[in-house]
């Protein structure tokens, strides 16, 4: 499966971005904790080039919270600062904060030593469609500030926010990159809802998920689809999702997209269990 998506507002996203990275202290860079090198912009690292940055693992409700750890540990031995975030966890948003300002601090501290008068510390706030960038923003302004939907690319134009007194943040649009050479890194997004399920074959995914499952989390498919461990056939495994979940066609015949899009809302919205797609030692 290869993917190419590049709508015009997603290239003028990225001239924007270059235009307003000196304006700024550093990068507020968000993935989603089920995927956490996928959901990262290899364009992105190009334009950001040496500036500071944090990373928050998005959904952490939703991801194996045991790999998340391990992911936060990889993006820390890095050198980078990395916090896991439910946005509707006060505590998770009030350390995003914290971070934050002693992130920008650092930046601070030098403009004092010039004679700098101080300000509020600036951010930049990045990620791929969907991952969750408008609610943080809301949350962090402690009002509704940006819009907010549950599909890809509801963010078109940059805005500055402030959060409390603390630091002013600009919103980016979600911006995924022109080409997916990974296929896995396509099935990973598309899982996640990243990008529009307009643009797939459903089916495929599904399978994806289904096959890695097996290997890391056959108990969650048991649990939720009665999928025996040794059960192999993909198609003998959707109509047995199918049949229990009442996924029919006249006829009593199982229908396979149905399928798919139940077991697709099932995984985001985490009623199939806690969930992560890729493990830090497949990064390496």
């Amino acid at each position: 499966m290869t993917i190419q998506w590049f709508p015009g507002h997603m290239a003028k996203a990225r001239r924007e971005i270059e235009e307003k990275l000196k304006l700024v202290d550093f990068v507020v860079e968000l993935v989603d904790a089920r995927a956490p090198l996928s959901s990262q912009n290899p364009m992105l690292h190009q334009v950001l080039n040496n500036k500071a940055k944090m990373i928050l693992l998005m959904k952490r409700d939703l991801a194996d919270a045991k790999v998340t750890n391990e992911w936060i540990e990889y993006f820390q031995a890095k050198e980078i600062p990395a916090l896991a975030v439910n946005v509707n966890d006060k505590s998770d948003i009030n350390r995003v904060i914290q971070l934050a300002k002693e992130l920008g601090q650092i930046k601070l501290d030098k403009l004092m030593k010039k004679g700098i008068k101080p300000r509020a510390a600036r951010a930049m706030i990045v990620g791929i469609p969907n991952v969750g960038k408008s609610t943080l923003i809301n949350r962090l302004a402690n009002k509704k500030i940006a819009k907010v939907g549950d599909r890809p690319g509801v963010t078109k134009q940059q805005l500055w926010i402030k959060v409390k007194k603390d630091f002013e943040l600009l919103d980016t649009p979600g911006i995924l990159w022109p080409k997916f050479e990974d296929q896995m890194v396509g099935y990973r997004l598309a899982a996640i809802g990243t990008i529009k399920d307009q643009l797939l074959a459903l089916q495929d995914i599904v399978a994806f998920v289904i096959t890695y499952m097996k290997s890391h989390y056959p108990k969650l498919l048991e649990e939720r689809y009665s999928i025996p461990a040794e059960l192999e056939d993909m198609a003998e495994i959707f109509v047995q999702i199918g049949n229990l979940r009442g996924a029919l066609e006249s006829g009593g015949n199982v229908n396979f997209d149905k399928v798919a899009d139940i077991f697709l809302r099932d995984l985001r919205t985490g009623r199939l269990g806690n969930v992560t797609l890729e493990h830090p030692q497949e990064a390496e």
